[in-house]
């Protein structure tokens, strides 16, 4: 019976994480112009300014959706934009 409960307790935990993570994802706004502070990070390899950083790991849950988009697509998954999202800490998610 304790392993039981132990089991349950344990489920429902993961449970909750899991949703209080789809919160979050769903709480951003997916919007390409709010990188634009990146816009020198991706075009000439500078470092990413923290502003840039801070706009990367907004919109990271978004990034896989904009790499859908043709227009978007070259920019996004450039060298330079890859180095950017590495430096900030925030690597591209696996799509």
């Amino acid at each position: 019976m304790k392993t039981s409960y132990a089991t349950l307790c344990i489920m429902l935990t993961l449970l909750l994480l899991g949703q209080s993570e789809l919160l979050c994802m769903a709480a951003v706004t997916c919007n390409a112009l709010q990188l634009s502070a990146c816009a020198s990070a991706i075009t000439s390899s500078t470092p990413p300014s923290a502003l840039c950083c801070s706009k990367l790991k907004e919109q990271r849950p978004c990034l896989c959706q904009y790499l859908k988009d043709p227009n978007l697509k070259k920019l996004v998954n450039s060298p330079n934009a890859r180095m950017a999202a590495n430096a900030c800490g925030s690597p591209f998610p696996t799509c």
